[in-house]
C-alpha cells in the first residue's frame, strides 16, 4: 500500500486542480465578450456555468461515493474535467466554451470526497493534519493559479489555460489511479434519482436567481421565477427526502445541531472569504486617478497570492489544535481573523501593504475556518455518510459564495462613478463591501460559539487504528 503522506499529496493536488478551475479565467473575464464577439451577458455564462455545476454535482457525487465507490467517483470527476477543457480549448465559439466549462465545474466534487477518502483510509492520529491541509489547496490553488493565469494570457493564446488544465487533469488522474487506494467502505441500498433531480433542480433555480439578479433585476420575473421556484422545489425536496427510506441526503443527520450550525457558519465564512476576492483585486487594480492602486493583473495577484500561501503554512498547525482541543477552536480562531482583516482594511487601506497584510489575515481566516468545517462534520456524521455530508458542507459554502459574488457585485455598482467612460466602483462602495464582508465573518463567529464540541462519532476512525 502506498504511503500515508503520498495519498495526503495526491488528494492535496486534486484539490489544487479544483480550484484552479475558479481562477482560470479571471484574467480574460473582461475581455470575453471581445475574444467570443458575444455580448456580456451571454460570456457571463462562462463563469456562471462552472458555479451551477459545481455546486449541483457536489453532494450527488459525495453519496455516489458513499454507495459506489469513492474513488472511482472521484476519477469519474476527473475525467469529466479533462473533458471540458478539451472542448474548450479546441472551441472559438461560446457555445462550446460554456459546455465546456460546465464539464469543468465536475472537479469541484474531489474535495469533499477526498477529505472522506482521507477518513477511510488514514491513521486516526493524522486525519486532522491531512483534512487541514487538503482545506488549504482551496486557497492555495486560487493564489497561484491566479498569477499563472494572468501570466499566460499577457504572453499567449487564452486558449493555452483550458490545456494547462487538461494537463493538470490527466496528471491527477494517472495519480489517483497509481496511489490512491480503493475504499472498501460501502453504503448499501438504491441510488435516489428522483432525489438528485429534485436537489439539481431547486439550486439550479436559487443560484440562477442570486448569479444574474444583478443583471436582469432582483425584481424581474426570470429572477422571481427562478428563486421562488427554486426555493419551493427544495422544500418538496425536503419533504420527499424525509420519506423514503433511502434518500439521496439523511436530512435527520444534517440536522443534528452540529451539522446544520457548521453548515449556516460555512454560508457565512463563504461568503467573508467571496468578497475579500471581489473587493481587494479591485481595489489594487483601479486607476490611481479612482482611488485605486494602478497596479496591472499580474502585481494585484501577487499581493493576494500570500493569503493562499499563509493557509498551506498554516495546515500543520491546524491539525495540532484541532488534536489537542477539537475543531470549533479553529472556526473560532478563523472567523476573528476575517474580522481582523476587514477591520484592518477600514481602518488602514492608503498604501499597497495594508492590503496584503489584510490578504495575510484572510488567508489565516479561511485556513483555520475551511480546515474545521470538514472536521466538525465527520465529527458528527456516520462513516457511510461522510461523502454526502461533507458534499453538503460543500455546496452550503458555494451558496456563500455565490451570495457574495451577487450582493457585492451590486453594491460596487450601484455605487459607481464614471471614469473615462467607464463605471467604476467609489470608496463608499468599497467601504460598504468591506462591512458586509465583515458582518458576514462576525456571523460565523456567533454561530460557531453555540456548535457542540462533541457531535456523536468523535471515535470514528475505524478504517485503521491509531499508532
Amino acid at each position: 500500500m502506498p504511503s500515508q503522506g503520498a495519498i495526503v499529496a495526491v488528494l492535496a493536488t486534486a484539490g489544487l486542480c479544483s480550484s484552479f478551475m475558479f481562477t482560470l479565467m479571471v484574467p480574460i473575464q473582461s475581455k470575453l465578450p471581445e475574444l467570443l464577439d458575444a455580448s456580456r451577458e451571454d460570456t457571463a455564462w462562462v463563469v456562471t456555468s462552472t458555479l451551477l455545476a459545481a455546486a449541483v454535482i457536489t453532494p450527488i457525487a459525495g453519496r455516489l461515493g458513499d454507495m459506489y465507490g469513492k474513488r472511482r467517483v472521484v476519477l469519474a470527476l476527473v475525467a469529466v474535467m479533462i473533458l471540458g477543457s478539451v472542448i474548450a480549448a479546441l472551441s472559438p465559439g461560446i457555445i462550446a466554451i460554456i459546455v465546456g466549462r460546465t464539464l469543468q465545474g465536475a472537479i469541484v466534487g474531489v474535495v469533499p470526497l477526498g477529505i472522506s477518502i482521507m477518513r477511510d483510509v488514514l491513521h486516526a492520529d493524522r486525519v486532522d493534519a491531512a483534512i487541514a491541509f487538503m482545506s488549504a489547496t482551496l486557497g492555495v490553488g486560487g493564489a497561484l493559479g491566479l498569477p499563472i493565469s494572468a501570466l499566460v494570457t499577457e504572453r499567449s493564446d487564452w486558449h493555452l489555460l483550458f490545456w494547462m488544465a487538461a494537463g493538470l487533469g490527466i496528471v491527477v488522474l494517472v495519480l489517483v489511479l497509481w496511489i490512491v487506494p480503493v475504499s472498501v467502505l460501502r453504503t448499501a441500498g438504491r441510488f435516489d434519482f428522483v432525489g438528485a433531480a429534485g436537489l439539481a433542480v431547486g439550486l439550479i433555480g436559487i443560484l440562477l436567481a442570486i448569479s444574474r439578479g444583478n443583471e436582469w433585476g432582483w425584481d424581474s420575473p426570470p429572477v422571481l421565477a427562478f428563486g421562488l421556484g427554486g426555493l419551493g422545489i427544495l422544500l418538496l425536496w425536503g419533504w420527499f427526502e424525509l420519506r423514503i427510506d433511502e434518500p439521496l441526503l439523511d436530512l435527520r443527520v444534517a440536522a443534528r445541531p452540529a451539522v446544520l450550525l457548521t453548515n449556516i457558519a460555512s454560508v457565512a465564512m463563504g461568503f467573508a472569504l467571496f468578497a475579500s476576492n471581489v473587493v481587494y483585486p479591485q481595489m489594487l487594480e483601479l486607476p490611481v486617478e479612482t482611488g485605486g492602486f494602478g497596479l496591472s493583473l499580474l502585481a494585484a495577484s501577487l499581493v493576494v497570492m500570500p493569503s493562499g500561501l499563509v493557509m498551506m503554512a498554516l495546515s500543520p498547525l491546524s491539525g495540532r489544535i484541532a488534536q489537542r482541543t477539537g475543531p470549533k477552536l479553529l472556526l473560532l480562531l478563523g472567523a476573528l481573523s476575517l474580522i481582523a482583516a476587514y477591520g484592518f482594511t477600514l481602518a488602514f487601506s492608503t498604501e499597497v501593504w495594508h492590503l496584503l497584510v489584510a490578504n495575510i489575515l484572510i488567508g489565516a481566516g479561511i485556513g483555520f475556518g475551511y480546515a474545521s468545517m470538514p472536521m466538525l462534520i465527520m465529527r458528527s456524521v456516520p462513516q457511510s455518510e461522510t461523502g454526502a455530508s461533507n458534499g453538503l458542507n460543500a455546496l452550503f459554502r458555494s451558496l456563500g459564495t455565490s451570495t457574495a459574488a451577487a450582493v457585492i457585485g451590486a453594491v460596487l455598482a450601484t455605487s459607481s462613478t464614471e471614469f473615462d467612460g467607464v463605471p467604476v466602483p467609489t470608496s463608499a462602495g468599497f467601504t460598504l463591501s468591506l462591512i458586509l464582508g465583515g458582518a458576514a465573518a462576525i456571523i460565523a463567529l456567533v454561530v460557531a460559539v453555540f456548535i457542540p464540541t462533541r457531535g456523536g462519532y468523535t471515535d470514528a476512525h475505524p478504517a485503521l487504528p491509531a499508532r
